[in-house]
């Protein structure tokens, strides 16, 4: 509904989602900033902005928005007449950060190939899972680009 934002209950939503991205490995504090830009209207703050909204420090909000724009989830821009610094979500930002992400699948895959080799290859119990691993990212990696453009078509029908 427009108009009946209940703050209480977004709070508790950026933190609930950080929680979840924190128990799947990714930094929680990062986590809680990229989701208070995702909650937030305008989807860009400042780092006093963060740090007032996730009552953190401003050192905490700068070592994840660091973190998050080496992901392409947020971007920097200056405030004009001040010396303060915004940070947005890109208007891609999942579909960036996808992309980015994705050549960690094929860092995995082709470590696995020298894992295979170092247990003795995939005869060996050791070796399968290992090249199963690999062969589970490579087959990700592969797939990873056709799924992404599928994606932007389908975002396309939903702005229709």
């Amino acid at each position: 509904m427009t108009g009946d934002r209940d703050e209480t209950a977004l709070r508790q939503y950026v933190e609930d989602m950080a929680r979840l991205y924190a128990d799947w490995g990714f930094p929680r504090m990062a986590a809680r900033v990229l989701m208070q830009l995702m909650a937030s209207d305008s989807g860009a703050l400042t780092a006093k902005e963060l740090s007032d909204g996730l009552e953190i420090s401003p050192a905490a909000v700068s070592q994840s928005v660091r973190y998050l724009q080496h992901l392409g989830l947020v971007e920097r821009s200056a405030v004009p007449g001040s010396r303060r610094d915004r940070y947005a979500l890109p208007d891609d930002a999942w579909y960036m950060g996808s992309i980015i992400k994705g050549t960690l699948f094929t860092q995995i895959a082709k470590l696995a190939e020298g894992g295979v080799a170092a247990a003795g290859g995939r005869d060996t119990p050791a070796g399968d899972r290992i090249a199963g691993m690999g062969d589970f990212y490579g087959f990700i990696q592969s797939e990873l680009g056709a799924l992404l453009e599928r994606y932007v078509k389908y975002r396309e029908t939903l702005k229709e």
